[in-house]
């Protein structure tokens, strides 16, 4: 943690000095695992090692079935069937891979959820957020690209609804269309595609990871409080922070236990809990699934998507203005995008000098409502697009873009925070005596925020 005064590793031996002066690995490992870390962490600081041992599952897991799987249109469904049933562990690996995406995704949500309430993209760590971001648009299209590979009905028809979404693009749209499926409509090239692809983007992500973790442990971990870690001496950085071993790695190694308890009661109970029934029927280009829907973790993006039709009076002046170039179908593709876009803009979008939205009480509202918000999209998408639920996708829709374009940039402005704690060790005693029944006594006098 640059900045932050602590001890170093020291090499003892003259084997471990020559190997440090040749590379330094060892110091490498001592400085990550002795890192100090903010004392006051809570619960919601687990998931990333819930989020790194997720993608070593789909990694270990995904070149395992790679060896029995074959990219083949013909062949594809039924070597997916071959694995279920004649590969040794075949079954398990198969809804390993298929649920660990999910816990992936559910843990990423909350890990992005919690970013966005304790202010995580604020300075100095607005580059770990953007790389943060790019992490998520690459478990997208590995997500969706992976979605296709059982050549079932749901995954045929998927990729034929997504791909079409770049045929809406003014000029280019039709030439990438076709460059994406590998001719003119989903087929065998567009299956070898997207194998490779899925094959190949787990090792950009867990390269993004990497970077993603040495940004933070660049510029510190924030904290539930928002209030750096004093620098000034390294008693005073001791008073706010422990060594990440053995305090936080046991901790979180005990909730990523708890959790992948759960996880492995779903696959063992109720592998196909989540998945949709359509998919194990065949891919057939010649009928149609009644409804198409994605995955759960796209519904949310996919509702907006749906939400701007060419009767919305924005998608109609938009058109207007634009003299037709931006239709119904490319506004929906914008506005999806554009979803995503806002998130990764939030640090310059959110003015308040505050950090943690623990001590912005007109923040607290607005947040809340943004994750309920989430889940009735969520819940949207997986509806068919006629009466009421495009009304509700397009109030969410609404709500979604309007927190971070208007209400975060306002709020900033309008908003009267709560006195905040001088230093993380205040706010660390205060915790403490609250837990062990003292919190009506006086408490250490708060700093008013800026």
């Amino acid at each position: 943690m640059s900045g932050i005064p602590h001890d170093h590793y020291e090499p003892n031996s003259n084997a471990e000095k020559w190997m440090h002066r040749r590379l330094p690995i060892v110091g490498l490992l001592y400085d990550t695992i002795k890192i100090p870390t903010p004392k006051n962490l809570n619960w919601m600081w687990i998931w990333g090692i819930v989020l790194m041992t997720c993608l070593v599952l789909q990694i270990v897991t995904g070149i395992v079935l790679v060896m029995h799987y074959t990219p083949d249109a013909d062949l594809a469904f039924a070597s997916v069937e071959h694995i279920m049933r004649n590969v040794n562990g075949g079954f398990m690996l198969r809804y390993l891979h298929q649920n660990g995406a999910m816990l992936f995704f559910a843990a990423v949500y909350i890990h992005i959820f919690r970013g966005l309430y304790y202010g995580s993209y604020k300075s100095p760590r607005e580059v770990t957020w953007i790389i943060g971001m790019f992490i998520y648009l690459a478990m997208m299209a590995t997500a969706f690209m992976g979605y296709v590979l059982p050549w079932g009905q749901m995954s045929f028809w998927g990729a034929t609804v997504i791909t079409g979404l770049f045929g809406a693009i003014p000029g280019i749209g039709e030439m990438l269309q076709t460059w994406l499926l590998g001719g003119p409509a989903v087929g065998n090239a567009t299956l070898t595609r997207f194998f490779s692809l899925h094959y190949l983007l787990p090792f950009v992500i867990l390269g993004l990871s990497i970077l993603h973790i040495w940004a933070f442990h660049t510029t510190g971990n924030n904290n539930p409080t928002g209030v750096d870690v004093r620098r000034s001496s390294k008693e005073e950085a001791e008073k706010d922070t422990l060594p990440f071993w053995p305090y936080f790695v046991i901790k979180d190694l005990f909730a990523l236990v708890v959790i992948f308890a759960l996880f492995w009661a779903l696959v063992g109970f109720m592998p196909q809990f989540l998945g949709h029934p359509d998919n194990y029927i065949e891919a057939n280009p010649l009928v149609t699934p009644s409804h198409i829907v994605p995955e759960w973790y796209f519904l949310p993006f996919y509702a907006i998507l749906r939400a701007f039709t060419s009767d919305v009076w924005v998608v109609m002046a938009v058109e207007w203005l634009s003299f037709g170039i931006i239709d119904a179908k490319f506004f929906g593709v914008l506005a999806m995008f554009g979803s995503i876009f806002v998130m990764a803009l939030v640090p310059w979008l959110d003015t308040s000098n505050v950090r943690s939205g623990r001590y912005r009480p007109m923040f607290k509202w607005w947040f809340w409502l943004l994750v309920v918000d989430f889940f009735v999209l969520m819940w949207a998408g997986a509806m068919p697009a006629e009466g009421i639920y495009g009304t509700i996708s397009l109030i969410g829709s609404a709500y979604w873009f309007g927190y971070f374009l208007v209400i975060l940039p306002i709020l900033g402005v309008i908003e009267k925070p709560l006195p905040q704690p001088a230093t993380i060790e205040e706010d660390f005693k205060a915790s403490l005596k609250k837990k062990s029944g003292g919190g009506k006594g006086p408490s250490p006098e708060p700093v008013p925020a800026e």
